[in-house]
């Protein structure tokens, strides 16, 4: 029997205008889909007018111009609902979905859903849920004693995984697709048996468990930073009274 990480999997990435999921926008997007590995994928890509200003230091990031985006990006709410699509196409054909650090993609998906559909990603999900596998949480709790970063970037150079175009939504989601399948071969004794709805519960886990870590390693180093532990999605801040 084929283990689900030589099997089925999807992979989404975004490229935003900044780090902050309540207030940036997303400004591109893909889902690869790849029906088994070693197979050609297939690649659906957006390309988003964010209606707000494009910070040049988003910019240098990704290489999207605000100039750029406003001649040749989409607006929002028709892609968002197409995302929402894509990405619920997949739950429905118990497909996983390799998300590099899902709290912030899903979540800034979940709030651009919110601000241009008055929907929410979940909405989109109700009937079939998401089964997320998360290349940073997976490496992170099965080699945790490994020094150094856990960027996309790292994580393919630690893996052997090749990034071509580095923060483009595409070739991001490729990789970390890949990096999911190289972590899966490199702990098979400890994943095989796991089956991906398993599997996405213990990395809620696992996530949460990273998460105290990180704030009590702040908390240590005098710093005032908050580490949100909810996974793969953060949940909707509270109205301002």
């Amino acid at each position: 029997m084929t283990c689900w990480y030589e099997g089925p999997l999807a992979a989404f990435d975004t490229e935003t205008t900044g780090v902050d999921v309540e207030t940036d926008r997303i400004v591109s997007a893909a889902v690869v889909v790849q029906d088994a590995a070693g197979t050609r994928p297939r690649v659906s890509r957006w390309l988003v007018n964010p209606g707000v200003p494009v910070p040049a230091g988003a910019t240098a990031v990704h290489g999207l111009t605000e100039e750029h985006l406003q001649r040749n990006g989409r607006w929002p709410a028709p892609v968002m609902f197409e995302i929402a699509e894509a990405l619920a196409e997949q739950a429905a054909a118990g497909r996983p979905l390799v998300v590099m650090n899902a709290p912030f993609d899903l979540t800034i998906l979940d709030r651009e859903l919110r601000r241009h559909r008055a929907s929410s990603l979940d909405r989109w999900l109700d009937t079939s849920p998401l089964l997320v596998l998360d290349p940073r949480v997976l490496d992170k709790h099965l080699d945790r004693y490994r020094k150094g970063r856990r960027t996309l970037t790292d994580l393919c150079e630690h893996y052997g995984v090749s990034l071509d175009g580095a923060h483009d939504a595409a070739a991001d989601a490729q990789a970390a697709l890949e990096v999911v399948r190289a972590v899966g071969r490199r702990f098979a004794a400890r994943l095989e048996r796991l089956e991906p709805p398993e599997l996405h519960s213990l990395q809620a886990v696992w996530h949460a468990a990273q998460a105290r870590g990180l704030q009590a390693w702040f908390a240590r180093s005098g710093s005032e930073e908050s580490v949100d532990p909810a996974w793969p999605l953060r949940p909707d801040l509270p109205a301002a009274a």
